[in-house]
């Protein structure tokens, strides 16, 4: 499950990727234009920020805005940053990998089986961008 930041890392992100001209946005405006608390999402845009997502402007005009296309940020990326493994187990994470304490790696079935989980969950996850998420509305 998307814990709340997650959630509301893509929901800021899908408001910038929806400004057609990649100007730098308040936070103030992101916060009320997406019902997202002030305090929480500058958490959440400064980590985006220092991991080259977003950048920042201060200043009169400023703001945060993408450092590269939405349409070359992927959800995989996003979701490894905000909330760390993607994967359902330690065992089975390819980049937070922890061995689980109380089974055999070897002969466990449900490792097995949330590996296959995990491998299709990433397909799609990093096939996808932040552009996919936006609404086209020639499309409903």
């Amino acid at each position: 499950m998307l814990s709340k930041k997650t959630q509301y890392a893509f929901r800021a992100l899908t408001y910038l990727a929806k400004e057609k001209t990649n100007s730098p946005v308040l936070i103030a405006t992101i916060a009320a234009d997406t019902q997202i608390p002030i305090k929480f999402l500058e958490s959440i845009l400064l980590t985006l920020k220092n991991k080259g997502i977003l950048g920042s402007k201060k200043g009169k005009g400023g703001g945060y805005f993408f450092e590269k296309p939405a349409n070359q940020v992927s959800l995989a990326s996003v979701m490894r940053l905000v909330e760390g493994p993607i994967a359902l187990l330690p065992c089975v994470s390819l980049y937070f990998y922890k061995r689980c304490t109380d089974c055999d790696e070897t002969t466990c079935g449900l490792r097995k089986v949330m590996t296959e989980v995990r491998d299709a969950s990433l397909q799609i996850l990093q096939q996808k961008t932040v552009a996919d998420l936006v609404l086209h509305p020639e499309l409903q």
